[in-house]
């Protein structure tokens, strides 16, 4: 072989180097990013050296085809850390060179604990982004505005940090999404009426906000929600009764709110294992409407305004584990047999007139 074709391979060997290589500008980012963040114990930032951040960086995964950086996986509470018997905790911020990562799927900075600021607006401008986990820290200030520009977002997860605002309108534009997340932050205002646009959704969980207004009935048109909950809110008006006809909507929480009106009937005779209504200002009486398809592990109608007696058809419930009716304005017997044989009688306390095992005699 002469001195041009062992050029040509060397040359050869150097071009498959540099594109097995992520590109300078995705490394020139993740270190900013880097920069802007302080992690004092774990020292998970010692394995972002060299010139290869697909190669051994800590979190960081590229995709096989372009080497662009791909995926960050940052989680504070991972099965690796606590088999060391170490939980993580990170100060800083999530910088705006994030979204210099231009192929960027997935991004989990994740139950840090201590990450303040707010969500880089531009991260809307992530066209492959599909998940945005930020669960557990201290972020706060508004969600994007253009969040509804991810379109390929599969799951939002914001929970757990200080997040205030209100919903942005064009989040019922990611009618990929899969997973919504937002419990526990400081977020107020109503619902989108518009919400039966997230076609997609599976879980809904709202929960620990401010957010008021009614229930939009446009969520019983989610086929594929099995999750709801809104509870620790301050919504209010009355449940639509056709949440109560939805294909696979299992929990429905809805707890620590505002709610009036009558408990609708469809409810009880619904695929729905796991119902909350405690703490509202429910009124009227519970229907008499149990049946074989009624089957609850738990089911808490506590601290409401409700009034008669209990239905003898919840009896013929095929199983009911947890019930609490207590802190309501019932009266008359408590039903013989199961359920009620193995309640204690704190599910039914502070009532007007209840008797019968498991209170005193009638």
């Amino acid at each position: 072989m002469g001195e041009v074709g062992f050029l040509t391979l060397a040359l050869l060997a150097l071009s498959s180097a540099i594109v097995e290589g992520c590109p300078p500008s995705d490394r020139a980012a993740l270190l900013a990013f880097k920069a802007a963040l302080k992690e004092p114990y774990l020292g998970i930032f010692s394995s972002w050296t060299g010139t290869d951040c697909c190669h051994k960086w800590y979190g960081v995964s590229c995709d096989p085809e372009s080497h662009q950086v791909a995926d960050i996986n940052l989680r504070g509470e991972s099965q690796e850390l606590e088999r060391s018997r170490r939980s993580g905790y990170m100060t800083g911020y999530i910088s705006s060179s994030i979204c210099r990562l231009s192929r960027l799927s997935s991004v989990t900075i994740a139950d840090w604990k201590g990450i303040s600021g707010e969500i880089p607006r531009c991260i809307t401008s992530l066209p492959f982004l599909r998940i945005l986990d930020i669960i557990g820290n201290r972020i706060s200030g508004e969600l994007p505005a253009g969040i509804g520009q991810l379109k390929r977002l599969t799951v939002l997860n914001v929970a757990d940090n200080l997040i205030s605002g209100g919903i942005p309108p064009s989040i019922t534009n990611l009618t990929s999404l899969m997973h919504l997340d937002l419990r526990n932050n400081r977020l107020s205002g109503e619902l989108p009426r518009n919400f039966e646009r997230l076609g997609m959704l599976s879980r809904a969980l709202l929960s620990r906000n401010q957010l008021t207004g009614p229930i939009p009935s446009s969520i019983s048109r989610i086929y594929r929600l099995a999750d709801l909950d809104l509870s620790m809110n301050q919504i209010s008006g009355s449940i639509p009764e056709s949440l109560g006809r939805m294909a696979v909507l299992s929990t429905l929480n809805l707890d620590g709110n505002k709610i009036s009106g009558n408990i609708p009937s469809s409810l009880f005779n619904s695929g729905i294992s796991d119902l909350n209504l405690s703490r509202n200002a429910l009124n009227g009486n519970i229907p008499d409407v149990f049946g074989p398809r009624s089957y609850f592990t738990v089911l808490d109608l506590s601290y409401n305004n409700l009034r008669g007696s209990i239905p003898k058809s919840v009896s013929s419930a095929s199983y009911i584990g947890h019930l609490d009716l207590s802190h309501n304005h019932l009266c008359g017997r408590i039903p013989a047999g199961s359920p009620f044989d193995h309640l204690e009688a704190s599910s039914f306390v502070y009532n007007d007139c209840l008797c019968g095992k498991p209170l005193k005699a009638c």
